[in-house]
């Protein structure tokens, strides 16, 4: 929305004063929008009205909009249809070799994570939006570019490793998807940290919830990760192409 509102505000100032004012903040604050009419249809219309845009450069800032906004639909998504339908759901589309757990593929399996794939690897997935960690608007006005400035802080949160062999992150922006192939056994309690050689070779989850249950060892058995824009560049090992995931995930168990 940030590079939109910028065009248009740049081709405002070429209509005269009287429509200006017909466009002004304080008209467009008060509209009353209904999907799909909005405030940005009601200023395009104006300038297309006034010649101050022709239809062909309509349809190159549409293109381009489309073009850095090709996920914003996924913003205005339910957390539980995001994270869990959406999810999983895009996952497969992409690599058929991962399936819906259940019993006769895993005896063991009792909802503990999400996918399988042969010859028995139990994966979990985690997905984020990314948006502006500053403002307090609606989810999908503060959706964030992969090139903004901005701060951000994406939680993922209820990590079990003990659930799994594999963890798949998926960081949803504007234009593009991130996508983090993680052995579970790369995550670790904060409070190992100092005990563990190489700790650099590790993640480490915190406590999630007061009273966490814990291993006999006295691991937190659940926890959360934060990646903000402090950290982000630390999980580069970590990052593959969705093209590439599924020979990630086998080659991380072999």
């Amino acid at each position: 929305m940030e590079n939109l509102n910028k065009e248009l505000n740049k081709l405002k100032q070429r209509l005269a004063r009287t429509e200006q004012d017909k466009i002004s903040d304080e008209i467009l604050n008060d509209l009353y929008s209904v999907y799909p009419f909005n405030k940005f249809e009601y200023v395009i219309s104006h300038l297309l009205a006034n010649d101050v845009l022709s239809l062909d450069e309509y349809y190159n800032l549409r293109s381009s909009y489309v073009e850095r906004n090709r996920y914003l639909y996924l913003f205005d998504m339910a957390p539980r249809t995001f994270g869990q339908v959406w999810g999983e759901r895009h996952l497969m589309e992409h690599i058929p070799e991962f399936f819906k757990p259940n019993t006769n593929r895993d005896p063991n399996y009792r909802g503990q994570y999400d996918l399988w794939m042969q010859p028995n690897i139990r994966i979990e997935v985690k997905a984020s939006r990314v948006v502006d960690d500053s403002s307090d608007a609606a989810l999908i006005e503060k959706a964030l570019n992969s090139k903004s400035q901005k701060n951000f802080d994406m939680n993922f949160q209820q990590l079990k490793p003990s659930c799994c062999d594999i963890f798949i992150w998926m960081a949803v922006w504007l234009d593009k998807i991130d996508y983090w192939v993680i052995p579970s056994t790369s995550i670790k309690s904060c409070e190992l940290r100092d005990t563990m050689p190489n700790s650099e070779d590790f993640l480490f989850m915190s406590n999630q919830h007061g009273g966490s249950r814990r291993t006999e060892s006295g691991e937190v058995v659940e926890g959360q990760i934060h990646i903000n824009r402090g950290n982000y560049n630390e999980f580069e090992k970590y990052r593959v192409d969705i093209n590439g995931l599924r020979e990630r995930v086998s080659a991380l168990l072999k």
